[in-house]
């Protein structure tokens, strides 16, 4: 796909002016992340990193992408209650990888007490690349899907108004029209507020399970000003309060300071560096009360790659939506090829496929939060040390998918105004909230376009190397 900024991506001073147009519009639309040096405080603050122009997105491929979100949390939901498919599939894992075997074992009790709370929470962001395919055409990939913390639905609202600005800038009215409007924040808190209803305590709260140092408070601000408008209050509470000031009454129901909570939301709890064995034991109360927990610790099982590679397996999708054939299609079509390094047969076969032709896979860790995958060399080594031992069932192999470059400025504070080649990979929000058995909302809320200079192979915004972006459709 052609960019059609190329003639303005020239001009050095022009872009420099316009950097400095565009970074004061993003401090002034709340684009924001609290810095580095200082990310428990908000007394300085900064930009959070931001593309110059918008992205080229095939329009086709956004709405194949929002059309796929409903049957996305469709299947994360099922997999969810789906106990004997999880067991089944991450068996190999959790004997290998110790993370995942944790919130294995608070799932297994949760299920022998008996699982307290009968209204479910999803809030997910599904990511996709736009894979080049053999005729140059873009073809829809998924990354991965998110079920546990999925962030920047409140900075995504704030991005459209600076693009906006830019091509207003530019005497560009009529691009700046085609800019869409964008507020994830505000369909993730419709979530909330619906399993917070359905809870059915007029005086509960919602606990947001915040990190001790948050640079992205504003992201999650945007969600707690979007619940206060619907006169529902947040509590911000680390794990570690929540062992010393947590308790679950005679009915499991969950009192943090004294104050009922209706919903628990996790910005927190996706890597194993945040858990203590004090965090740990927060956790098993928290999911052994009757709260809605966003997610559930069968939901954030839901989201482990190695759920992923088995979902994409012949006759999985079938089963867990029966009945579903044109949702299991949409479905389909985005999944990319994943390999299962199990040991056996199939695991020495994806491993001998991946060293014989490294470019063309990535391996990927039963982890979230960007920065985690290894490629190239450094996978071959991965793959060399691991291919003898039972570890490597705690991995898989995804096909690499190779989107086309573009050009596009990132601008980050303290970095020079530059032009560089870029890929994006978009994001999608679902939201759905389920009572017993029957679904009461299904819906996507919104979109994330994130954009990286192409030698930065993994990681997110929050890791610090991919740059919020808009989708301009084409």
């Amino acid at each position: 796909m052609a960019t059609n900024w190329g003639n303005l991506l020239q001009d050095e001073q022009q872009l420099e002016e316009l950097a400095r147009q565009a970074v004061d519009r993003a401090l002034a639309e709340g684009v924001l992340l609290r810095t580095s040096q200082e990310p428990t405080s908000s007394d300085v603050v900064s930009y959070a990193p931001f593309t110059l122009f918008p992205s080229l997105v095939p329009s086709a491929l956004l709405e194949q992408a929002y059309a796929v979100q409903m049957d996305f949390n469709l299947l994360v939901d099922a997999v969810s209650q789906n106990a004997a498919f999880l067991e089944q599939t991450l068996a190999s894992t959790i004997k290998r990888d110790d993370f995942t075997a944790r919130l294995f074992d608070i799932h297994k009790q949760v299920l022998k007490e008996g699982i307290a709370q009968t209204v479910f929470l999803g809030l997910n962001r599904s990511d996709y690349m736009f894979q080049c395919s053999a005729d140059g055409s873009p073809v829809l990939k998924q990354i991965e899907i998110n079920t546990i913390s999925a962030s920047f639905g409140g900075l995504a609202s704030r991005t459209p108004a600076v693009h906006r600005h830019v091509l207003s800038v530019l005497s560009k009215t009529k691009e700046a029209a085609k800019i869409l409007s964008n507020n994830p924040s505000k369909g993730l808190a419709l979530g909330i507020a619906k399993a917070w209803e359905l809870y059915g305590s007029a005086n509960a709260l919602v606990l947001l399970i915040a990190q001790e140092k948050e640079r992205n408070i504003f992201d999650q601000r945007a969600i707690e000003n979007e619940l206060l408008a619907r006169n529902i209050h947040v509590i911000r509470r680390r794990f570690e309060a929540i062992s010393e000031k947590g308790s679950l009454d005679q009915d499991r129901r969950l009192f943090v300071d004294g104050q009922e909570i209706a919903v628990v939301y996790f910005r927190d709890g996706y890597m194993p560096c945040q858990y203590s064995l004090q965090n740990w034991e927060a956790r098993l109360l928290l999911e052994r009360s009757c709260a809605v927990k966003c997610p559930d610790i069968a939901t954030q099982l839901a989201g482990t790659k190695k759920v992923q590679q088995e979902l994409s397996r012949a006759g999985m999708l079938e089963m867990l939506l029966p009945g579903q054939p044109e949702a299991v299609a949409r479905l389909r079509a985005t999944f990319a090829g994943l390999y299962s390094l199990d040991m056996g047969e199939e695991g020495d076969q994806a491993i001998a496929e991946a060293l014989a032709a490294p470019s063309r896979f990535v391996l990927k860790p039963q982890r979230e939060g960007g920065g985690n995958n290894l490629y190239g060399e450094e996978m071959v080594q991965a793959l060399k040390r691991l291919k003898d031992t039972e570890e490597r069932a705690s991995y898989i192999l995804m096909e690499k998918i190779e989107p086309e470059p573009f050009d596009n400025c990132l601008l980050r504070p303290g970095s020079p105004v530059q032009v560089v080649q870029c890929v994006s990979e978009l994001g999608i929000f679902g939201v759905y909230v389920r009572q017993g058995k029957s679904l009461v909302m299904n819906k996507h809320v919104g979109h994330l376009l994130r954009t990286k200079a192409i030698e930065h192979a993994d990681g997110g915004v929050a890791a610090g190397v991919a740059v919020l972006d808009n989708p301009y459709p084409v």
